[in-house]
């Protein structure tokens, strides 16, 4: 095992090798959708199809054949999901016993898959980075290795592999777009890339709700995040670790950061218009691109890495019922109609002949200011978009009704 403090190309390529038994190369995949609407060719690494649906499994392996014989007791480690995957998979392949602290707020799928994966999880920890240190503890009392998420610099190496597929894969490779929580992905990557090949730009993003490392960068060292929510939740790291805050700095061109709002409508445009499920984390080079953080280069192919795919069923369909209200393909309406038999049926005799939906309807009797002889009917109703909408709209109005327009 290498001392703590720097990775070289050599080490990425010896991951490599150690890992190449299990880990898959993963396809880089054209989007004509993204390549239009920035002017210039995009690709996409689509390392959502990679064994455990995410690139951890990459640095937990290559970590795991740096410990040798030291992980014969087992293996621990700290995780709100990707990484608990990847060691829980590693451990299984190398024939160890493998335990996973994870947050009370991790995904349900991720849980079930690490647990699938034949990994103990115990969920004692609110954050991270509480599970990480529950997990530091863990192995000091039990003489379990102890495998970081990120800052170390086996798992560096080991993320780093996915860049050497890059420079294979994709031969006039300009600009590389890769997410960032903790750092490890990012800074593996454009070790690889930049060594082989200077001139290609590696730029990191971050979602502003977890956003520590343009802070960090400018002051020097590591500065912690109050952090919140996000759908994120793959990269929602707080503060970055000294050796990938360094990695960062060193090999990193840039760093830009994205909202909740276009880390959705990124995860959505993947799901549409490219085919891919492709959870927060993972979405948000996508989400740099069409809110211009960040340009496609103007000279050789931009490639946007899609570091993973584990996201819940249903938070997916909730950021695909926003979007489709957000683009007018999904109404949600409040209608007082009189409260009389027969008093619905004129309001849906309208909505049907303007050839929308009906996806939904609900009396609403309370909290609501009605007549004694009213009642107010929220209706869910399927569009063809903006303008048919409005249309809608419009004659459930000329047809005597006041139709609300619902968030």
């Amino acid at each position: 095992m290498r001392a703590q403090g720097t990775v070289t190309a050599q080490d990425v390529v010896a991951a490599r090798q150690a890992i190449a038994d299990v880990v898959r190369h993963t396809p880089v995949l054209p989007s004509p959708s993204l390549s239009e609407r920035c002017g210039a060719p995009v690709v996409l690494k689509a390392e959502t199809l990679q064994r455990t649906g995410a690139f951890k499994l990459r640095g937990a392996l290559a970590k795991l054949h740096a410990l040798g014989d030291a992980c014969a007791a087992g293996v621990v480690c700290g995780s709100a999901g990707n990484h608990a995957q990847g060691v829980a998979a590693a451990a299984r392949a190398r024939g160890v016993r493998c335990e996973v602290h994870m947050p009370a707020e991790a995904p349900l799928a991720k849980v079930e898959a690490t647990v699938a994966l034949g990994a103990e999880v115990v969920v004692d920890g609110e954050t991270v980075e509480e599970c990480v240190a529950r997990a530091q503890e863990r192995a000091a009392a039990t003489g379990m290795a102890f495998v970081h998420p990120f800052d170390d610099p086996e798992v560096v190496a080991g993320q780093g592999t996915l860049g050497l597929e890059l420079l294979e894969d994709v031969p006039s490779l300009a600009r590389v777009l890769v997410p960032v929580g903790g750092g490890g992905l990012a800074s593996g990557v454009a070790i690889a890339v930049k060594s082989a090949r200077p001139e290609v730009e590696v730029v990191g993003v971050q979602v502003d709700a977890n956003a520590p490392f343009p802070a960090s960068l400018r002051a020097g060292a590591p500065v912690e995040v109050a952090g919140g929510m996000t759908i994120a939740d793959g990269i929602a790291v707080k503060r970055p670790g000294g050796l990938t805050l360094e990695l960062v700095r060193e090999w990193v061109d840039d760093v830009v950061v994205v909202g909740e709002e276009e880390v959705a409508e990124a995860m959505v445009h993947l799901l549409e218009r490219d085919k891919l499920v492709v959870e927060g984390a993972g979405a948000v080079g996508v989400a740099a691109l069409l809110a211009g953080r960040v340009q496609a280069a103007d000279a050789g192919m931009t490639c946007v890495v899609l570091s993973g795919g584990n996201v819940d069923a249903g938070l997916l369909a909730t950021v695909a019922r926003r979007h489709e209200t957000e683009a007018g393909r999904r109404l949600v309406v409040l209608v007082r109609v009189p409260d009389r038999p027969g008093g619905l049926v004129g309001l849906l005799d309208c909505v049907a002949q303007q050839g929308a939906n009906l996806v939904d309807v609900q009396h609403l009797r309370e909290g609501l200011d009605l007549h004694v002889r009213e009642t107010a009917v929220q209706l869910v109703l399927e569009t063809r978009g903006r303008d048919h909408a409005e249309a809608v709209l419009q004659a459930v109005a000329a047809a005597g009704w006041t139709p609300r327009l619902m968030a």
